[in-house]
């Protein structure tokens, strides 16, 4: 049986930078264990064909349970199952959300988690191609920088924002989060910069790190309430492995509270339900799940020049040169080029919508596009969701999918928020300076009369924008999985690193906000074992 000092469970956007700090030290020896493959598909590294991972073997292809309040339908959560994770299937937008979510953080009693504690650890992975001031960072390992090819279509709509009223934001991520622009994306060169590739493959060749892909974890190996390894599944063989300071889950948001509840940590008498001896009566795994979701209004395009059509000759030649041999282009947009954030309530402290256009179709994940036709889309974002769900198992198997259920819209004021922002997008919609790319409108089909037509517009056509968080959440209160250290309740040597732990989501993306907790999360295991060796040496046991 092979031995490491750390284990971690998952190479997604948290695992590659704890493997990156861990490993850092030749004495610690680190195991990353990858469900997924390797990240070379050309897709990957190619920014606008993000969606065309969704459905492949890259993609966990979670569903939720049927949503209730979104016309009973099951609803697609795509999940990056590959080196990088998420990072390597998003959309590559760089946002950190407001200052108050993490002081919200703090002040639910998670010490070191306030804005001033954590935006040390946003800079320091940070090179960023732009900015360079107190705000952001230079010289880390993950490239940030601005657009290498901005589409005509996108600088109309700023001009379409300010003549409806609004303030442009050339950066989300400063001083102030309201407003609209371009976004900072994660991209080196007009190619995808994963959390793989900045952190990850650089390093790859360390003799004290080993990265094993296909890496399926069935189960956290326990010594009563000591983690001691981890059991996963290999080309069908079974192999155990062992720890000797700790094991790190850092599966996500869906998997992470999968894992622990297998293991036998989580609510006693689901895990009793399912067949599973309890270790720990641990209340809060899988509860506390949020997301954001995405609603829409989408018009057909006057011009042939959107992303929908970008593929077609010999529009695609121009293209293809300008990515190879310019390192820029249509194919290095996201496709979702403008952002932006509103109070549509004067009272509100900070941002409640968030706002993304595309010059392209972007209807249910881009799978329900019309064919051949170009479009633009503009939807708001539900910021900071009543609606809290969760996530439990459908057995006691490894190999079966956990159940998930958002319980998205739940909560009427979510309902009320999002009309809000519909009403706001199809405002800035209308301006002039639109008026030579607007054609028919698409979705919804017609005018609305009320807001219940637009309700029903949202519980039928809203999807997720793939952030899920909060389900090992951190605090100090009953339903906490774990603690402001990152530590498991009741377990020694098992810490959660990764977007689960957030207690409350964040007004924004979430990939940067987990790079940030496992940059952070790396610190807090390193001091741990620091104190641990100050402590021998001080016994006179080192």
């Amino acid at each position: 049986m092979q031995h490491f000092d750390y284990i971690i469970i998952g190479a997604g956007s948290a695992g590659c930078v704890l493997a990156n700090r861990l490993s850092k030290d030749s004495n610690n020896k680190v195991l990353l264990l990858e469900a997924g493959e390797e990240d070379k598909a050309s897709d990957i590294k190619t920014p606008i064909a993000f969606s065309k991972l969704f459905k492949t073997k890259y993609d966990w292809e979670d569903e939720t349970v049927v949503q209730e309040h979104m016309n009973s339908r099951p609803m697609f959560q795509p999940r990056g199952k590959v080196i990088g994770g998420c990072s390597s299937t998003n959309a590559m937008i760089y946002m950190r959300g407001h200052r108050l979510d993490y002081d919200h953080w703090a002040d639910l009693g998670n010490s070191g988690w306030s804005y001033q504690d954590i935006l040390p650890y946003f800079k320091k992975s940070e090179d960023n191609q732009v900015y360079d001031n107190e705000y952001h960072g230079v010289g880390g390992e993950w490239t940030i920088s601005a657009y290498r090819y901005e589409h005509p279509m996108s600088k109309a709509l700023l001009k379409a924002i300010e003549q409806a009223g609004h303030p442009l934001n050339p950066d989300f991520n400063g001083e102030v989060q309201e407003g609209f622009g371009f976004h900072q994306l994660s991209q080196k060169n007009g190619r995808r910069c994963s959390a793989a590739d900045a952190f990850l493959h650089p390093i790859r060749n360390r003799s004290n790190l080993q990265v094993v892909t296909q890496a399926h974890v069935t189960k956290i190996v326990l010594d009563g309430k000591v983690a001691t390894g981890v059991m996963y599944e290999r080309g069908g063989k079974q192999i155990e492995v062992r720890a000797n300071k700790e094991v790190i889950l850092s599966a996500g948001a869906f998997n992470s509270p999968k894992l622990l509840m297998l293991s036998g940590l989580g609510p006693a008498d689901h895990l009793k339900e399912k067949g599973i001896s309890v270790v720990e009566d641990i209340p809060g795994v899988g509860q506390n799940l949020q997301d954001h979701l995405l609603g829409g209004i989408a018009y057909r395009s006057k011009k042939s020049d959107t992303y929908d059509t970008i593929e077609g000759f010999p529009r695609i030649l121009g293209a293809l040169w300008q990515f190879l041999v310019n390192k820029g282009g249509p194919l290095s947009s996201n496709v979702c080029e403008i952002g932006g954030f509103v109070r549509t309530l004067p009272d509100l402290p900070a941002p409640d919508i968030q706002f993304a256009f595309a010059p392209a179709f972007y209807i249910r994940h881009g799978f329900d596009n019309p064919k051949g036709e170009n479009g633009l889309g503009f939807g708001p974002i539900l910021l900071q969701p009543y609606s809290v769900g969760e996530v439990t198992l459908r057995d006691g198997h490894a190999a079966s999918k956990p159940l998930i259920d958002p319980k998205y819209f739940s909560d009427e004021r979510d309902v009320a928020t999002m009309i809000r922002g519909a009403k706001i997008a199809d405002h800035v919609l209308s301006q002039s300076a639109l008026d030579e790319y607007r054609g028919a409108r698409y979705l919804p089909e017609k005018d609305l009369d009320s807001d219940e037509e637009m309700a029903d517009l949202l519980r039928g056509m809203a999807e997720t924008l793939y952030h899920p968080v909060g389900t090992c959440k951190m605090g100090q209160d009953e339903m906490a999985v774990v603690d402001e250290n990152l530590k498991v309740r009741g377990i020694e040597g098992l810490r959660v690193i990764d977007a689960s732990i957030m207690p409350k989501i964040v007004r924004g993306n979430t990939n940067a906000p987990t790079i940030m907790i496992a940059e952070k999360g790396a610190d807090l295991v390193l001091a741990a074992q620091a104190s641990a060796q100050a402590s021998a040496v001080s016994a006179g046991t080192a």
